[in-house]
């Protein structure tokens, strides 16, 4: 059935934590169009309520117009803007009992069996989650150290507290994390750790998972190639077979901190319309995300949609603010022009200098794997030879961890020509005014 095509489209409905063609569509928007989405936290909140399929709460799937199977879609994040007062977070533990395979995805009451049991909140503290059938704490997760984390009113820093204040926190706990009219978590401020009080950490809000539908389903916090290794050989509805099964996903779930107000995010079109969701809305987070959890938050954005015609890419390619780049992957000044072509005029050299910043995304079961994978990526991207990727990202650009296990940007100053070839040139040189 087709839908109506907008120009503008507002999106506040979300999957119970699964992403793939059987989701239902929010809407199409039309190629050129702007999308508006608010979102619940991710991560924490799903993870502890139990009826869910995945490790997040996502937007329902965006179709764009127009866009095909073997294409690509251009995310242009225009604004991002947190909406929570408060957030929970931490390194976390499993609950025993509360789930077959795997804590994220198939989810079970430890004591009467319920699968994906209903649940309902009784007081604060980690075992407010309760079994609606038998009354069992249900939840799936819990703390190993934990931290409670209020934001000031301009979301500059935030600041974590101590026991008493995040008691409080937790007894208007949907209230403190703006939770969305229509999603359906149990909000993690209802845990209330409060370790390592009166911490200052700096503020910058970027989305976590965004990208197109995948055309198998998936449970949305796996839709990348280092969660994903948990559904290999999984028992439960959504497990694989092997690697190449999983090499049909798309990358969403990056944790890259870049993905923020100002980048340019291009995604692969594996399903006919693309699919785009959203979700996974973060304060802040160092590279790496090395407590695997950061800090969720509820928020807006708001992106503009370009499709790009048969680019055929297997995952994420990130134009991020420049800002974000490494020194060494900047565009060139005016006078690093300058000095190289004189250095090409000394030594009988042609010189390069239509050259322009790419992240191309991998992820993998290690950082390793995920740079191979990046390499491999980058390779079919540009036509290029391993060899060649490796010493021109060695000496123009670099790695970057966007979360351990296994999510990488891998950084290169491409040459334009190749750019212009793949229909990427235009969003490059508007991305650095080149």
């Amino acid at each position: 059935m087709s839908q109506q095509v907008t120009n503008e489209l507002e999106v506040d409905e979300y999957t119970l934590g699964l992403v793939g063609p059987e989701q239902e569509w929010a809407g199409t928007v039309a190629d050129g169009g702007t999308v508006r989405t608010h979102t619940p936290p991710a991560c924490w909140g799903p993870m502890i309520t139990p009826d869910f399929r995945g490790g997040h709460e996502v937007t329902k799937p965006i179709r764009v117009d127009g866009a095909e199977v073997g294409d690509a879609i251009a995310i242009h994040i225009n604004s991002i803007e947190m909406t929570s007062v408060a957030t929970s977070t931490g390194s976390m533990k499993e609950r025993e009992g509360a789930f077959g395979s795997d804590p994220f995805v198939d989810h079970k009451c430890p004591e009467c069996g319920e699968p994906w049991p209903e649940s309902v909140v009784e007081g604060t503290g980690e075992d407010a989650i309760r079994c609606a059938e038998c009354g069992a704490n249900a939840s799936a997760f819990g703390f190993e150290y934990g931290i409670t984390t209020v934001f000031d009113h301009e979301n500059e820093v935030g600041l974590t507290v101590d026991q008493e204040a995040a008691h409080e926190l937790a007894e208007n706990a949907r209230e403190n994390m703006a939770l969305p009219e229509n999603c359906r978590q149990h909000p993690i401020l209802l845990y209330e750790p409060s370790e390592m009080p009166g911490t200052l950490g700096h503020l910058r809000p970027f989305i976590g998972n965004i990208g197109t539908t995948p055309p198998i389903e998936l449970p949305d916090s796996h839709n990348a190639g280092d969660f994903g290794q948990f559904l290999i050989g999984a028992d439960h509805e959504w497990g694989l077979e092997d690697e190449t099964a999983l090499a049909q996903r798309t990358d969403g779930h990056m944790d890259i901190n870049a993905v923020r107000e100002g980048a340019v995010l291009i995604c692969p079109v594996k399903v006919d319309g693309g699919g785009i969701y959203v979700g996974d809305m973060h304060a802040n987070q160092g590279d790496g995300e090395l407590a695997l959890h950061t800090t969720d938050v509820s928020g807006h954005t708001e992106f503009d949609v370009e499709v790009v015609k048969d680019l055929d890419i297997d995952g994420p390619i990130l134009l991020p603010n420049q800002a974000d780049l490494p020194h060494i992957a900047q565009p060139y000044s005016d006078a690093d022009v300058a000095a190289g072509e004189a250095l090409g005029e000394q030594y009988g050299v042609d010189v390069e200098t239509d050259m322009g910043p790419i992240q191309v995304v991998g992820s993998g079961a290690t950082v390793n794997d995920a740079t191979d994978n990046a390499f491999d990526r980058a390779g079919t991207l540009l036509d290029m030879s391993e060899g060649e990727v490796r010493t021109r990202c060695t000496f123009t650009g670099g790695v970057e961890i966007g979360r351990l296990p296994g999510v990488v940007q891998l950084n290169m100053l491409a040459p334009m020509d190749r750019l212009e070839e793949r229909g990427l040139a235009h969003l490059v040189r508007d991305q650095y005014d080149l």
